[in-house]
C-alpha cells in the first residue's frame, strides 16, 4: 500500500505503508518513540534510498512551525513531514502521532501515469489514518474493502492463490 506525497509533471514520491521493520523507532531516533504509532518501529517506505529517512507526521490542527511540512498546499491538510533533526521537546506538543520510513518510493516523469494507465496500479482514496494504523498487515485489503464493487472483493484474494 503507497501513500503518493508528491506527484507532479518531474515524477512522483510516496511511501509503503505496511512494511514494519524490526528496528524500533526509539533505537535510531531517541525521544520519538513517545509520538512513534504503534507498533512503535521503523517502516520500509520503498526501495529507493534506505539510507533516507522520512517521518510522515500527523499535526495537531492549527500547528504551524518550522520542522513540519504539510504534504498538500490545503490549508487544513494535518499530513505533515517531520524534521527528526529538530528537538523533539520543540515539536512533540505540534505533533499527534508520527511514523517514520527508511526509503521511499519514487517514479520519473509520468512513469506513474503510464503504470496506472497499464494497470498496474490501483488508485484509491487514503483516510488520514491510514498512514498510522496499529495494524499495517490488514492496510490493503481494509482500504480494498472501503472501495466497495470488485476491489473488495480483491481484498480476499489469497496471497497464494493456489491455497485458495
Amino acid at each position: 500500500m503507497v501513500l503518493v506525497l508528491e506527484h507532479g509533471d518531474s515524477g512522483a514520491l510516496g511511501l509503503v505503508l505496511n512494511r514494519p521493520l524490526l528496528t524500533r523507532v526509539d533505537e535510531p531516533f531517541p525521544g520519538w518513540e513517545l509520538l512513534a504509532a504503534e507498533p512503535r518501529v521503523l517502516y520500509e517506505g520503498g526501495p529507493v534510498q534506505h539510507a533516507m529517512i522520512v517521518a510522515l507526521g500527523r499535526r495537531v490542527p492549527g500547528a504551524a512551525v518550522d520542522g513540519l511540512q504539510p504534504i498538500s498546499d490545503r490549508p487544513d491538510e494535518r499530513l505533515v513531514t517531520v524534521d527528526l533533526r529538530r528537538d523533539v521537546d520543540d515539536l512533540g506538543s505540534h505533533v499527534e502521532t508520527l511514523r517514520v520510513f527508511a526509503g521511499y518510493t519514487g517514479w520519473s516523469g509520468g512513469q506513474l501515469e503510464h503504470e496506472i494507465g497499464q494497470g498496474a496500479w490501483w488508485v484509491c482514496d487514503a483516510l488520514p489514518s491510514d498512514a498510522f494504523t496499529r495494524d499495517p498487515s490488514s492496510l490493503w485489503g481494509d482500504v480494498l474493502r472501503r472501495q466497495g464493487g470488485w476491489l473488495a472483493v480483491m481484498a480476499r484474494y489469497p496471497d497464494d492463490p493456489e491455497c485458495n
